[in-house]
């Protein structure tokens, strides 16, 4: 991996527009992997908003889980740099896939569920690595808010941010956005 820039915030914070720009300034060919799942109105409109947000000239591949595949597609091949946004979108998306019963479910099931998401984005890591792209990673910042009151937040909020430590760890720059301006901490 040349490069890889990790960019957290609170929602609406500015993280798309930034990585976004950071992208356009570091890559030739971009191909944009989107995680989100269009479930109802709401998430449709906000996949709509940031289709408009994003340059023509970009590849997009919706993808939240099987990275490895992306060895077969050509987009990624030929692109020099990808950007995926965003990882917390994912984490909730392989959560609600299992159709697990969260409030009576084990310590063992979370932790299994845990270790498949990490598998996921080690994969992902891996094959940009592999292939020497240019990586850009948007996720939402989950610590800073009120600690939820049913037990999926707190199992969600708990894996989020130790995926977030660690892709904070694996990436060269990781910039914070708060109300639309970015502050580089790493």
């Amino acid at each position: 991996m040349s490069k890889f820039i990790l960019v957290t915030g609170g929602a609406r914070s500015g993280k798309s527009s930034l990585a976004e720009t950071k992208a356009k300034e570091l890559g030739e060919k971009i191909v944009y992997i989107a995680t989100a799942i269009a479930f109802d109105d709401g998430m449709r409109d906000r996949i709509k908003k940031h289709r408009a947000s994003r340059p023509d000239t970009w590849a997009t591949i919706e993808r939240y889980r099987g990275f490895n595949i992306l060895e077969k597609e050509k987009d990624f091949l030929e692109c020099d740099l990808v950007l995926l946004d965003c990882m917390t979108l994912m984490v909730s998306n392989i959560l609600l896939e299992g159709n697990i019963d969260f409030d009576n479910c084990s310590m063992e099931e979370i932790d299994s569920l845990e270790e498949n998401i990490f598998k996921e984005v080690k994969e992902l890591l891996a094959v940009i690595i592999k292939h020497k792209k240019k990586l850009i990673i948007v996720t939402n910042e989950v610590g800073m808010g009120l600690v939820p009151s049913y037990k999926l937040g707190n199992i969600f909020r708990d894996i989020a941010g130790r995926i977030n430590q660690y892709l904070a760890k694996q990436a060269d720059e990781v910039y914070f956005t708060v109300s639309g301006i970015p502050l580089k901490i790493k």
